[in-house]
C-alpha cells in the first residue's frame, strides 16, 4: 500500500516505522518542518518531502494525518479534495469531535472514507504496539490494515469524533490518576512513609477498575459529606508538609458540591434522607445536574 504522511513528529515517525517493516511504501511526507533532519527523515522512508497538500496524495492509497489536534480540520480540509474515492483518510490526531466530525463532512462530499483514530495510551511507552480505536465510514479498513501490520485496533459503532471523544473521558481518568499519584506520592515520600502507603493501598489492586469506580459514584451520594470532611483534613496535612494542593483543593470542590445538592435535596423534602436507587445510572443521573454548567 502506497501511504501519505500529513505530520512527521514523534507519532507519524513511529507509525511510519511500522508500517514499513511490514512492507508498505511511504511514497510522500507532507510537513511544515523542512530542515535538513526532517530531510534525512523523509529520505530514510525512501519517500518525497512537501510542504502543503496537493495533486501529489492523488498517488496514495492511504492518507495519514498525525498533525496536531488544533491543526487537524484545516488541514483535512486541504488534503481531502486531491484523494481518489478509493483511497482512504485516516485521521490520527487528537482533534476535538466537533472537528472530527467537521472533517469527516467534508470526506464525505468527497466521496472519501474517514476514520478517527486514537491512540489509546503513550507511544513512548509501547509504540506502535500502542492500542488504536476508530470510528467513521473508514473504521474498518483501518482496522484490517493495522491489524495486517500487527498494531492492535478496534472499530467501534457511532460516526467519526466518537473514537476521539473515548480517548478524551479515558484521558479524564488516567491524567486525574495521573495527577493524584504525584500529589500523593510527593507527601508521602516527603513524610518518610511511601513504601507504608503502597501496602495499605493493596486491596485497590484486589478490586478490578470498573469496580472500583462504579463502587465510588455508588458510594459518593451517600457518603460525599463525611468524606468532605476527610478530604479536608488531607488538605490540611498536605499544608502542613509544605507542599500545594494543587489535586485536591478540586477534589474538595467536587465533594462541596455534591453536599451542598444533598443538603438541597433534603431541604426540598423536610429533611428526609436522600433515597436513590442503588445502581451506577440512577446515582449518575442525579450527580449529572450538579455537574451541568449553569
Amino acid at each position: 500500500m502506497k501511504i501519505a504522511l500529513i505530520g512527521c513528529g514523534e507519532v507519524g515517525h513511529c507509525y511510519a516505522q511500522a508500517w514499513l517493516a511490514a512492507g508498505h511504501e511511504i511514497a510522500a511526507v507532507c510537513e511544515l518542518r523542512q530542515d535538513a533532519d526532517m530531510q534525512a527523515r523523509v529520505q530514510s522512508y525512501g519517500a518525497r518531502l512537501h510542504a502543503t497538500p496537493g495533486p501529489w496524495l492523488a498517488h496514495v492509497d492511504l492518507v495519514v494525518s498525525a498533525v496536531f489536534g488544533y491543526a487537524a480540520q484545516a488541514v483535512a480540509a486541504q488534503a481531502l479534495p486531491y484523494l481518489r474515492s478509493d483511497a482512504l483518510f485516516a485521521d490520527f490526531t487528537t482533534a476535538s469531535a466537533a472537528d472530527m466530525r467537521a472533517a469527516a463532512a467534508v470526506a464525505a462530499i468527497h466521496g472519501v472514507p474517514f476514520a478517527d483514530v486514537a491512540i489509546m495510551g503513550a507511544i513512548a511507552l509501547l509504540g506502535a504496539r500502542t492500542p488504536l480505536l476508530t470510528a467513521g465510514t473508514g473504521a474498518a479498513a483501518v482496522v484490517e490494515f493495522a491489524q495486517a501490520c500487527d498494531i492492535p485496533a478496534q472499530a467501534i459503532e457511532g460516526q467519526a469524533g466518537d473514537a476521539v471523544q473515548l480517548k478524551l473521558l479515558r484521558s479524564i481518568m488516567t491524567k486525574g490518576m495521573e495527577s493524584l499519584a504525584v500529589e500523593c506520592l510527593v507527601a508521602a515520600e516527603k513524610l518518610g512513609l511511601r513504601n507504608a502507603l503502597y501496602d495499605v493501598l493493596g486491596d485497590i489492586d484486589r478490586t478490578p477498575l470498573t469496580t472500583f469506580i462504579d463502587s465510588f459514584v455508588r458510594s459518593h451520594v451517600l457518603h460525599a459529606p463525611r468524606r468532605l470532611a476527610e478530604v479536608r483534613e488531607a488538605r490540611e496535612q498536605l499544608v502542613d508538609a509544605g507542599l500545594q494542593p494543587l489535586v485536591l483543593d478540586g477534589v474538595e470542590r467536587l465533594f462541596a458540591r455534591t453536599t451542598q445538592g444533598i443538603n438541597d435535596a433534603r431541604a426540598a423534602q423536610g429533611g428526609a434522607p436522600l433515597e436513590l436507587p442503588d445502581t451506577v445510572q440512577a446515582r449518575l443521573a442525579w450527580l449529572t445536574p450538579l455537574a451541568e454548567e449553569k
